[in-house]
């Protein structure tokens, strides 16, 4: 018996590793001193750049959202997933990425999907200005189900020191406003899938909301990155927070310092159609909701009252949707809801 015959495909692996070294140098930047297949990534940081630069790390997977993706046969959109999902969480301490790692483990490897979800990495790498370096695709027979994989990425930023965005001058009387989410992101899939598959029976083509299942679930995770860039050297967000897993309840606080809460407004902003069917359709209560997905919200900032206009002037001169959600309060770092 040889390695093949045990479930290893050395030469899968080749040629997945070839198709992914052409899509990798695309995203190559000058700081870039190496190639794909080297047993380290290398990258040469530009410290005439920064005063007192203070790297940003982050690792993250896309979750159960995979399964849709094993359903519908689509892989790319859980790259674009992976990227900026650990973009946005870099980008609420104000950093902006250097360069992406990614790690896919599977049973049996096929490099046609591999090529797919690492298309879909490099175009997001692309868009968000930073490299993809380096990876690990891990071939384990028998821990995996055929056609399935799981997925993880690493990503290291970079922000001037006195450029953090830690929460610590938020106060009460601040504003928070809410920058929309293209649907569920990657959070909330568990319960998702429950409800449209288990509990109504649809499958991945089955229509729902002018669209299918499958193309309402797989709407990509929004990189936040180009809607704050300008924003982030001009100090006037306070605090940032990413809406995952745990909604705007649990997200929030993240943010806040000692002696502050957040208060959301709600129906100041339109929650996204998936989530009022997700909602009827499951029975789910309120609380629930809010504390499993988005709502429509992906990402929130804290900013001074004289400040809005100015935050939201920039969000509309990005296309991107935004709007005053609630405000700062005195408190012991929660979040309440009141009605409009």
């Amino acid at each position: 018996m040889d390695y093949k015959e045990s479930g290893v495909d050395i030469d899968a692996g080749n040629e997945a590793v070839r198709r992914i070294r052409r899509l990798a140098r695309k995203t190559f930047t000058p700081a870039v001193l190496s190639d794909i297949g080297s047993f380290g990534g290398l990258f040469r940081f530009d410290t005439a750049r920064f005063h007192e630069p203070v790297l940003v790390s982050s690792a993250d997977g896309v979750g159960t959202k995979l399964r849709v993706a094993f359903m519908a046969g689509r892989h790319g959109s859980v790259g674009i997933d992976l990227v900026n999902h650990c973009v946005n969480d870099i980008l609420v301490q104000g950093a902006e990425p250097l360069f992406f790692m990614d790690y896919l483990a599977t049973g049996h490897l096929s490099p046609e999907t591999v090529a797919e979800v690492v298309e879909g990495i490099a175009a997001a790498c692309l868009e968000n200005g930073c490299a993809l370096l380096g990876g690990e695709t891990a071939e384990m027979p028998g821990f995996y189900a055929e056609g399935e994989y799981d997925l993880a990425g690493f990503i290291v930023g970079v922000v001037e020191r006195g450029r953090l965005i830690d929460g610590a001058g938020i106060r009460p009387g601040d504003r928070l406003i809410g920058l929309r989410s293209s649907g569920l992101h990657t959070n909330g899939y568990s319960l998702a899938r429950r409800i449209l598959f288990d509990q109504l029976g649809l499958r991945v083509d089955s229509p729902v909301l002018d669209t299918t299942v499958g193309e309402a679930l797989l709407r990509p995770h929004r990189s936040y990155l180009p809607a704050l860039r300008p924003l982030l050297p001009t100090g006037l967000l306070k605090g940032v927070a990413h809406i995952t897993g745990g909604g705007l309840t649990d997200n929030l606080p993240r943010m806040l310092p000692d002696g502050t809460a957040a208060e959301i407004q709600l129906g100041s902003w339109p929650v996204s159609p998936i989530f009022d069917f997700l909602r009827r359709a499951g029975r789910v209560p309120d609380a629930d909701m809010f504390r499993t997905f988005n709502m429509g919200i992906g990402l929130v900032v804290a900013c001074g009252e004289e400040d809005v206009e100015v935050v939201l002037r920039e969000q509309g001169r990005a296309g991107e949707g935004a709007a005053v959600i609630g405000r700062i309060v005195r408190g012991d770092r929660r979040v309440t809801y009141t009605a409009a």
